[in-house]
């Protein structure tokens, strides 16, 4: 027996130093942790208990063998392993084994993405050339009468059966280039949001001269097959996409989306830019005018993105920042930012005397610092004054901070419908080159807040500065309320349209903005799969440093039934996600647009974040160029270095290739299929046999690729026959052990076969693509093959895994059990496949049971088994999860939930090591303002008013509904149902928010091949033994069950948040991280008609939006508690 117990803290937990996570407050496990160590060091000077059980220590090392062994010829007979790995070193005198040169790589990967994107540019320019060719050739006309085929009516019959104006026949089908959409591929159509009129005189111009985009569409289509969606956003509104498409409204019969808010629309229409907002909060704001502000300045914020800077500034007798952590300082305005703006803004009060000068100095300081020190934006700078009235002398203010060079333009938005200070507000904007707008309603604010866009616009309209932009990455949601959304993520290519005719030149007139559509998934196939290794990876970032597209990007997360987009998903840092790089030196160079490598040691999350693989890995990075974008590469060392070779006969590949238990990668691309229509509905296996039996010429395919698979297919061909033959001897029901066999190549090649009947397959969802983790995607290798490459040589990995993925009590368990199979050719070894089997768990448990029958005569007499009530015995994989239990309930769960004593003392001897991981994309649940969740329901006064605001709210909706706005079309009460339900709809919090988190993986060190030892449970001590069962990854533990150690708290795998300290949260916030600046800057022009500054808006409010912040705002939420 043992000494003392030596308690083994973690040395693997990063430096929480770092920017990203400093100082976090102590988890509740550090407590439990303290609290465990003292139980062990306090302990165990108790004297041993009389009568306590003995497990002999030879008897389970013999049940160990026996079943280890059992289970090893069990798994090599069904795999094949050996034949397999007999095959490649029969041809290993033919192959060659070669170092992958990292750089050469990533600058070849760089090149064919940039000859990619650049087509696509090339296709934004033909769409920019043509319209302002059309509208330079376009004489406006005011009582223009055009017909066209409008999104939204399209194919829509009136109770006649005739079709609706702007709604004629529109031919659509399904195409797979598209993602199955219902698409018209041989014109366009055009998108109007509900508050734009379809009649406008300025829509159907626009519209009509825009048509002349149709035909370069479709040209531009056929050059390049590759090119998803082209279109043209109007600066008046309407959005021309192609192909055309059906758009349906949302649940409120309402289309919200507008090009013109659309972040490629607004990099495209401006260049970046550092605003200031400034918010009156005096007394005389209340009421629906500080509603109106709340939404004006959300809508402003929408207009930002991360190469703008922003801050907020409210002021009545006084002036405070709406966030004190920012103030003095601007910050730059990525969805973050936004949304915690946002809801600071919701929270104003109004109190006190307006005075605006104090403000306006201060917001005048803070852009002149940030100029002088050179951050920020370094381009356009604003002030947005927002107030219902201006009574001071302000002009002193304008002659010392902005005059007479005027570098920051100051736009004003007078709120309500009192005209009096009109004529001042006008007067700021019209003498510091900006732009004057009164917003009477809450519907007002969209139009009148995207006129300051055309004014920050001019100089670059007025230059014919034709700049191309690249966005950060998105989800579409262009078709999200017309068909099933795509949760593809994208990036979009942008360029503006000018008017060129001469007499507007001096107004610098923005027509809009053309852009395409590329899928990040696309681009990265140009990073091939196969030449990165079994842990290797591409992945992309922008000039701010966010994440365009990695292997460990998780954009989505789970609400219910429902997968949603987290709140932050396009702002998630290099630095969140390659978190090992502390010192940010592989962000700093990538940023910088560099060319070269680095080596670091990392920890490689699995599963799910239940395992861990401890790997060196070489970063290689280049730019790609003409765009803020740059290229990662990543190979692990050892067997990641090295790409095997070899050649075989097309002959016998194809032969090969053909039977029935083969599959290639679908992600993978062999054979490039997207581009001929003829060749889309290909698959991946199909296109290679047509392109080896040369049957279709015209096929495209990537040779090396094809002739490594032609060898794996050659060589892994006889496992066929194998399998066939064990498949025929097992015919007897109990000898039914395993469900399938399979097997998988470098190249992407996948065999399996079945030994039981499909329909008696336990987990049917394994090798589909329903369970990305079992089979080769773009962003990776399968779990079981990754995790084989790990093993030491001729060594099985078994997983438990729950059937049909489901993770639920009760479920039916399967085991996968794989390995590598290596070739080694000059002293280099690499990994060439990975072979195993899914067998049931009831095999595992009877080859278990009757191996701890075994006894060694050396211990004595022996117990019957580790089925007898005197022994607890577990069989655990090397993460330190149950495979096999007396107690079928604990089977997949983790050892330290089931039994904390054993956990604690395994980790304090070192024969596990606990793991701290990092997740800074993780959703969190808000810790609730109620103490108590029925709280709320307490009070029957609370319940009626809950019950007469919902009353309130449906009264105004129907009012809304009702409701005709002035000289507005019938369609805007719609419009204004919109913003009710999505100002009603903020006000709810959702229910996850991201956050960080730490979370323990628990590793066994596999020098410790056995170990016993006793744990002191206060009355009693419990006595245990630790075998590892050989050629596996798994470990045998047989304990005393008499002895209760409860008093031991459970060890337990599961995320904690990070919480931060005011302080330190304060710091992050403020922290400005290294960034890029966009190339070009448009801030003035000499040319600029500055005086074209504005005018009052005549647009009346009608009953239900004077009503409408009673819904949203009206009842205190005070009340409700």
């Amino acid at each position: 027996m043992p000494g003392l117990p030596r308690f083994h803290p973690d040395a693997n937990a990063p430096d929480h130093g770092r920017p990203c996570c400093p100082w976090p407050v102590a988890p509740a496990s550090l407590r439990k942790t303290t609290i465990m160590l003292g139980l062990l060091l306090s302990s165990t000077s108790l004297p041993p208990t009389h009568g306590q059980a003995k497990i002999p220590l030879e008897t389970v090392k013999l049940w160990a063998d026996t079943f280890g062994q059992d289970l090893y010829n069990t798994v090599t007979k069904y795999s094949g392993s050996l034949l397999l790995q007999k095959k490649y070193k029969d041809v290993e005198p033919s192959l060659s084994i070669s170092e992958v040169d990292g750089l050469e790589l990533v600058r070849k990967f760089s090149e064919d993405m940039e000859a990619m994107l650049r087509r696509k540019v090339e296709a934004v320019k033909n769409l920019v050339e043509a319209a302002e060719e059309a509208d330079l050739n376009h004489e406006f006309n005011e009582s223009l009468v055009f017909d066209y085929y409008n999104s939204v009516l399209i194919n829509e019959r009136d109770e006649n059966g005739d079709y609706v104006e702007l709604g004629a026949e529109f031919i659509l089908e399904s195409n797979t280039h598209f993602s199955n959409l219902m698409v018209n591929t041989s014109i366009s159509n055009v998108q109007l949001p509900t508050n734009v009129y379809n009649k406008d005189p300025d829509i159907l111009n626009g519209v009509y001269m825009s048509e002349a985009l149709n035909p370069v569409f479709v040209e531009n289509f056929r050059r390049d097959p590759t090119l998803t969606w082209q279109y043209f956003g109007s600066s008046t509104g309407f959005f021309r996409i192609y192909p055309g498409i059906k758009w349906t409204p949302d649940e409120n019969g309402v289309i919200t989306f507008d090009c013109r808010n659309r972040g490629w629309y607004i990099q495209a229409a401006t260049s970046p830019k550092d605003i200031v907002i400034v918010v009156d909060t005096s007394g005389s704001m209340k009421g629906l005018r500080m509603t109106i502000a709340k939404h004006t300045i959300s809508t402003i914020l929408d207009t930002l993105g991360e190469n703008d800077f922003v801050n907020i500034i409210a002021y009545s007798d006084y002036i405070h920042y709406i966030e004190p952590c920012f103030k003095g300082i601007l910050v730059q305005a990525d969805r973050d930012n936004r949304e915690h703006f946002k809801q600071l803004v919701d929270e104003l009060m109004v109190k006190g005397v307006g005075v605006v000068n104090q403000a306006l100095i201060e917001a005048f300081q803070i852009l002149k610092k940030f100029q002088e020190a050179r951050q920020g934006s370094l381009c356009n700078q604003a002030i947005m004054l927002i107030t219902d009235g201006a009574v001071e002398d302000y002009e002193p203010v304008f002659e010392k901070y902005n005059w007479p060079d005027r570098k920051v333009r100051v736009f004003t938005y007078l709120i309500g419908r009192e005209v009096t200070f009109a004529d001042r507000l006008k007067w700021i904007a019209c003498n510091n080159k900006g732009y004057y707008t009164q917003i009477s309603t809450l519907a007002d604010a969209q139009e009148n807040v995207m006129e300051y866009l055309h004014v920050l616009s001019r100089p670059m309209v007025i230059n014919h500065d034709h700049d191309i932009i690249w966005t950060e990455a998105y989800m579409d949601s262009k078709l999200s309320t017309s068909q099933a959304q795509n949760m593809m993520l994208l990036t979009t290519v942008a360029m503006p349209v000018f008017s060129k005719k001469n007499e507007t030149r001096s107004h610098g007139i923005l027509l809009g903005v053309v852009g395409s559509d590329v899928a990040l998934r696309e681009l990265m196939k140009l990073a091939p799969r196969y030449k990165l290794g079994v842990h290797g990876y591409a992945f992309l970032n922008t000039n701010n440093g966010y994440i365009l597209s990695h292997p460990d990007l998780r954009p989505l997360y789970r609400e219910g039934k429902k997968l949603k987009p987290k709140p932050n998903y396009n702002s998630v840092d290099l630095s969140e996600v390659e978190w090992e790089d502390q010192a940010e030196t592989l962000r700093t160079a990538m940023i910088n647009g560099e060319t070269g490598s680095l080596s670091m040691d990392v920890k490689v999350p699995l599963d799910k974040g239940k395992r861990v693989l401890f790997l060196t890995n070489d970063y290689f990075f280049t730019d790609i160029s003409d765009t803020p974008f740059s290229l990662g590469v990543v190979l692990s060392r050892g067997h990641g270095e090295y790409i095997l070779l070899g050649n075989t006969s097309v002959e016998d590949g194809l032969h090969d290739l053909l039977h029935p238990d083969l599959a290639l990668a679908s992600d993978w691309i062999y054979c490039i299929t997207d581009i001929d229509p003829d060749h889309r509905k290909l698959s991946q296996l199909e296109a290679v046999v047509r392109f080896l039996t040369g049957e279709d010429p015209d096929l495209e395919c990537d040779e090396e690729l094809v002739r490594e698979v032609l060898l794996d297919a050659v060589v892994t061909a006889p496992m066929e026959a194998y399998w066939t033959a064990l498949a025929l001897n097992a015919s007897d029901e109990s000898e039914q052990v395993v469900d399938m066999a399979f097997l998988g190549t470098r190249a992407g090649l996948l065999r399996s076969t079945l030994f039981v009947g499909s329909e008696k397959v336990s987990d049917k969802k394994f090798l589909t693509p329903e369970d990305e983790a079992s089979v080769f995607t773009l962003d990776g290798f399968p779990l079981w093959y990754r995790q084989a490459a790990e093993q030491p040589a001729g060594s099985f990995v078994f997983n438990l895994r729950s059937a049909e993925g489901a993770e639920r009590p009760g479920q039916p368990m399967v085991v996968t059990a794989s390995t590598a199979v290596a070739v080694t050719v000059d002293k280099k070894t690499a990994i060439a496949a990975a072979v195993g089997v899914q067998m049931r768990l009831e095999f595992l448990q009877r080859a278990f049971w009757a191996s701890t029958r075994q006894c060694s005569p050396v211990d004595g007499p022996c117990p019957e088994s580790c089925q007898d009530s005197e022994l607890d015995c577990f069989v655990i994989d090397n993460n330190g999860f149950i495979l096999i239990s007396g107690r079928s309930q604990e089977m997949g769960r983790f050892l330290g939930e089931v039994d904390g004593a054993l956990m604690t003392q395994l980790l304090s001897m070192g024969v596990f090591s606990q793991v701290t991981m990092y997740d800074y994309q993780a959703m969190c649940r808000p810790l609730s303002h109620h103490p108590s969740a029925a709280r709320p329901l307490v009070s029957p006064i609370s319940a009626l008013l809950t019950t007469a605001r919902w009353l309130v709210n449906e009264l105004l909706l129907v009012l809304l509904e009702w409701s005709a706005w002035g000289s507005w079309p019938a369609d805007s009460g719609a419009e204004a149902k919109a913003v009710f339900h999505h100002s009603h709809k903020h006000k709810k919090q959702d229910v996850l928010q991201p956050c960080d988190t730490e979370y323990p993986v628990f590793v066994h060190q596999t020098a410790i091949r056995e170990t016993n030892g006793i744990i002191e449970c206060g009355a009693c001590q419990k006595i245990f033994v630790m075998q590892q069962i050989p050629s596996s990854n798994l470990l045998l533990l047989v304990t005393d069950p008499t002895c209760d150690c409860s008093i031991f708290p459970p060890v337990l795998q599961e995320a904690t948040e990070v919480k931060y300290n005011a302080s330190v949260k304060c710091d992050r916030l403020r922290s400005q991280k290294l960034r890029r600046r966009p190339d070009s800057c448009h801030a003035f022009h000499p040319e600029e008609n500055a005086q074209e500054c504005g005018g009052t808006s005549d647009t009346s409010a009608s009953l239900p939006m004077l009503l409408l912040p009673l819904c949203s705002w009206g009842l205190p939420s005070q009340l409700l508690q």
